[in-house]
């Protein structure tokens, strides 16, 4: 569960800049769907690699940060009775 916190705390320091409400645990269903939306994005591999620009190990680092993410956010939808949204990159 703390890769999807840290996830979450991540993408709060980025909904703060921009002023979006931020992400809190208890997750609520639209939560979830948020957050496996938002996962399935960045593992498109167009965003993994930011266009060609990361080095092989950085991507590697972010796609293990991303899919632990998404195995913990799977745990927590499940046993809180949640359902995800269908995906294509996790």
């Amino acid at each position: 569960m703390k890769t999807l916190k840290k996830f979450v705390d991540d993408r709060n320091n980025w909904r703060g800049i921009f002023g979006d409400t931020p992400i809190t645990f208890p997750l609520s269903q639209k939560d979830v769907n948020e957050l496996t939306e938002i996962i399935d994005s960045e593992l498109s591999p167009e965003n993994l690699c930011c266009d060609g620009e990361l080095a092989p190990a950085m991507v590697r680092a972010k796609a293990r940060l991303l899919n632990g993410a998404a195995a913990d956010l799977a745990k927590y939808a499940t046993a809180n009775g949640f359902t995800q949204p269908e995906t294509y990159c996790i």
